[in-house]
């Protein structure tokens, strides 16, 4: 019975070294499920309709993990198997499959294309600048001349020129047309605040007018210190009745670029609705899409000289200056100065 005893107690010990065994074998098999799996840098872009089921099966190609099915798991157990969104994940192989899971849960990085619109580009400059990022440019030039997504230029205008905010656009690459537009057109509108509107209404302007007339300065100042100067030879002249005179509006009705002007050829006395030479008050519509600078110019002009007499002169000397003057004597003076 003793002997018998022994040797019961020897299978008993023997068995359940085996089961501890076999249970820290398991605990370290799966251990070792969880960690690195080694694999280079991944970005996993998932689309409509992946499955997490998908997803880890990659996961586990690229090893980014070791098992996808544990990948699941860590999903399930924590809740969080069906919160993939569509997007970019980074990901890399030294991760581990519990940091795999808490990134797959968290949110997804957007994939953007960046544009970039100069201020002072016209509409028809603007498919080709989208064509370069990666846009459908005659779609969106279709879009650009349909006035009637603005308030300000519907049934004024043939296009949206003027409303679209010059600026860096981080866009979807999957944006219709009518989204990237739209986006444009909208950031434009929170230039115009309640505040600015008023502003624009006490010099006896509408947005549409301000707008108008910020286009104006756009392409006629060198840089924006000269802007408020511009803009207040341009009011002067307006409250005046005087015809503002302005090169750029006389090269958007010919549909010149402004270097393309000819005067030997009878391009200042064409006469067309955006001429400022043949005709008074401002022109017909916007002359491109003017920046943020140029609208504050318009609101916040300079309207004296320093001598405190009217601004109603203005040239661009050879030599890079801007020179402003009260009577055209003075302003034929510097013409002969500084042309």
């Amino acid at each position: 019975m003793r002997r018998g005893g022994a040797g019961c107690l020897r299978v008993l010990a023997i068995f359940t070294l085996l089961l501890f065994g076999a249970v820290g074998g398991a605990l370290w098999y799966v251990r070792g499920l969880l960690g690195p799996a080694g694999g280079a840098p991944y970005t996993l872009t998932v689309k409509p309709g992946d499955t997490l089921a998908g997803v880890a099966s990659t996961l586990q190609e690229r090893r980014i993990v070791k098992n996808g099915d544990v990948l699941r798991f860590l999903m399930k157990r924590s809740g969080t198997a069906g919160s993939l969104k569509e997007g970019l994940y980074d990901l890399n192989g030294q991760m581990t499959a519990e940091q795999v899971a808490a990134k797959l849960a968290g949110p997804a990085r957007i994939p953007t294309v960046s544009v970039t619109i100069p201020e002072g580009r016209r509409v028809r400059d603007l498919p080709a600048i989208f064509q370069k990022a990666g846009f459908d440019g005659a779609a969106i030039l279709k879009v650009l001349n349909d006035a009637a997504l603005s308030p300000y230029a519907s049934g004024k205008q043939q296009n949206l020129e003027g409303f679209l905010f010059p600026a860096t656009y981080d866009l979807r690459p999957q944006a219709t047309p009518q989204q990237v537009v739209q986006t444009l057109l909208d950031r434009m509108s929170r230039e115009f605040t309640p505040e600015r509107v008023a502003s624009a209404k006490k010099l006896g302007l509408s947005v549409r007018d301000w707008v108008i007339l910020a286009s104006m300065v756009q392409a006629e100042a060198a840089n924006d210190t000269e802007m408020p100067v511009i803009a207040g030879v341009f009011l002067n002249r307006l409250r005046d009745g005087m015809t503002l005179g302005s090169d750029p509006t006389v090269a958007y009705g010919l549909g010149k670029n402004l270097p393309e002007l000819d005067r030997s050829a009878g391009d200042f006395t064409k006469d067309t609705p955006y001429s400022t030479y043949t005709r008074a008050g401002l022109p017909a519509g916007p002359i491109n899409n003017p920046g943020e600078a140029a609208l504050l110019a318009v609101l916040q002009p300079r309207r004296t000289l320093t001598d405190g007499r009217d601004a109603v002169y203005f040239l661009h000397g050879l030599n890079g200056k801007i020179y402003v003057n009260h009577t055209f004597a003075e302003h034929n003076r510097d013409i002969a100065r500084y042309r």
